[in-house]
């Protein structure tokens, strides 16, 4: 008799951009099912790909809201009670939350969530106490806790939250890899994206790609490349993301140069728009695991990114890309600077990240080790 994994997400986003290659994988051994909140109508359109799974719409809000909380956690273990499930696998921190404590109280034998970064970890005070509570809270509800990578893992083992013996990194670490058929370098590509964003050949872009907030040290980006405007006047900047903050306006005074930085704003074809790029930063304060730096990877890119826990596994300092201590503008400027100078350099970082990501962050990979964790683990 095949095994029932419910899968919960507060955001189908999180199904479309993490899961769906696993789901692809798991399903010819597993019956799939998808618990997540749908009520926003963008989302309508995406329940037609995944219509081969069993989904259920219950209002998971990302922040907290006590009386609707309550009411997810009565609905879930509504859902598991009625349902049987074999397995319960929460991802993000409100569904790992919910989704946990009403797997337990449901009886659910098995009970897995994985971490994929600490919104708590650059907090401070009481906010940080709670957070850090409430993971706890959410290890104590599971049977089995996975970490996308293993600094990260470290980190938590540090603080406490987990230890060695009840967590676990499935193969090198990444919640999804990368599909090595859709991030693919051509030539063609990059040029007709450069075109498109009127960049000159002799152009040296450097670009970022993520969601825009303070966290992700988008001002730090701002500060480090206006230091380079007057030495290099063919430098640019590409920033794609959705701005969560309003930080546009903020990183447009600092450049104070409307002519070398562009705001691509969010796109569903980051491997197309990354090829207009010649480097790629990722000043981030805090990451879970960083998958844009694998994507960029992928695609031949060299890296500069933070010293921040979770990318520690994304590059091989000095062989895939360039490491600056995070917040640290002038460390984040010499590495621009250096790679704007050493044009084979970043040649040598591009072509050994695409190699490194190949070698481990590829979809195809990281699902296997998903199925492997699921036969050895729930299969009898």
């Amino acid at each position: 008799m095949r095994k029932k994994i419910c899968f919960v997400v507060s955001s189908p986003l999180t199904v479309k951009a993490f899961l769906l290659n696993h789901f692809n994988v798991l399903k010819a051994e597993f019956d799939i099912y998808v618990v997540a909140n749908f009520d926003n109508p963008a989302d309508a359109s995406f329940l037609s790909q995944i219509n081969d799974y069993h989904i259920c719409a219950i209002k998971i809000n990302r922040s907290i809201k006590l009386i609707s909380d309550l009411k997810a956690l009565l609905a879930l273990q509504k859902y598991f009670k009625r349902n049987k499930f074999d397995v319960v696998h929460s991802i993000t921190p409100k569904a790992g939350l919910l989704a946990m404590m009403a797997a337990y109280m449901a009886g659910v034998k098995n009970r897995v969530h994985i971490f994929t970064g600490q919104v708590w970890c650059n907090k401070r005070g009481v906010v940080r106490s709670l957070l850090i509570y409430l993971d706890k809270l959410i290890v104590k509800s599971s049977t089995h806790i996975l970490v996308d990578g293993e600094s990260q893992r470290t980190f938590l083992i540090n603080q406490h939250i987990i230890n060695d013996s009840n967590s676990k990194v499935l193969g090198k670490g990444s919640i999804s890899g990368v599909d090595t058929g859709r991030f693919v370098a051509n030539p063609s590509t990059r040029k007709k994206m450069r075109d498109e964003l009127s960049l000159k050949d002799d152009d040296i872009v450097f670009g970022f790609l993520g969601r825009i907030n303070k966290d992700k040290g988008i001002l730090d980006l701002a500060h480090a490349f206006k230091m380079l405007k007057g030495d290099y006047p063919n430098v640019k900047l590409l920033i794609i993301g959705y701005d969560e903050e309003n930080l546009v306006p903020q990183v447009k005074r600092i450049i104070a140069d409307d002519n070398s930085v562009t705001f691509y704003g969010p796109t569903p074809n980051p491997e197309m728009v990354l090829q207009a790029l010649d480097v790629f930063c990722l000043p981030s304060y805090r990451e879970g695991f960083g998958t844009s730096v694998i994507e960029a990877s992928l695609l031949g890119l060299p890296v500069i990114c933070s010293d921040a826990y979770g990318l520690m596994d994304t590059i091989i300092e000095n062989k895939t890309g360039l490491r600056h201590g995070a917040g640290n503008i002038r460390s984040l400027n010499d590495q621009m600077r250096k790679l704007i100078q050493l044009p084979d350099l970043r040649k040598y970082l591009g072509e050994n990240g695409a190699r490194f990501v190949t070698d481990n962050f590829t979809a195809e990979n990281i699902s296997g080790h998903w199925l492997k964790f699921y036969q050895q683990n729930f299969q009898n």
